[in-house]
């Protein structure tokens, strides 16, 4: 807010309110990697030990969404907090107001938790060497899906569909991405060992 208070421009977006949200991702590596050997030296089941992180990831991301919320309207009310710029009512996210918005951050905060929960449970369960593989196929294939769009002239179709759904329906659509995420995590935390 001080360097927005500086600058003699108003109405720049700052990208710093993001921040937390890449830290999940982090959180999401950690919980698995440092708290799942401990929860099996106490004796507590995988599944107890899966749906409790998740539970917790899932009350955290919310806290998280509500946060973003009641920093918003408050930016909203004081002109950006008096410097007539945007650090927490992101344009396109609170499109459709601010409870739409809360549960975009609350989604994209799991989805990053959901990520990094699950990078972390392929490596305990296979090594470094599938986790590096899967990341590589991955990559290639949204190159692939990229290659695919320039390659058929249709960028002009995708962003239009992109505009079209919005942010909230691009949110909708990663909620089953996030299930199957959270479904591959499970079954792979069955065999992982702590």
């Amino acid at each position: 807010m001080a360097i927005f208070a500086m600058l003699p421009v108003d109405g720049i977006v700052g990208g710093g309110a993001q921040a937390p949200m890449w830290y999940f991702l982090v959180v999401g590596v950690q919980s698995l990697t440092l708290t799942f050997p401990f929860s099996q030296a106490l004796s507590v089941t995988r599944r107890e030990f899966y749906v409790g992180t998740m539970l917790t990831a899932l009350l955290a991301s919310a806290a998280l969404g509500a946060i973003y919320v009641v920093g918003g309207l408050i930016e909203d009310a004081t002109g950006g907090f008096g410097t007539g710029s945007v650090f927490f009512k992101v344009p396109g996210v609170w499109a459709q107001g601010w409870a739409a918005a809360g549960f975009i951050y609350l989604v994209l905060s799991f989805a990053f938790f959901q990520v990094g929960f699950f990078c972390a449970t392929i490596y305990k369960r296979f090594g470094a060497l599938v986790l590096t593989a899967g990341m590589i196929a991955v990559a290639l294939l949204l190159l692939v899906g990229l290659w695919l769009i320039t390659r058929l002239e249709a960028w002009a179709e995708v962003f239009s569909w992109v505009a079209g759904t919005g942010v909230l329906g691009l949110t909708l659509w990663s909620l089953p991405v996030l299930a199957l995420l959270a479904l591959v995590s499970y079954a792979a935390l069955r065999r992982a060992l702590p």
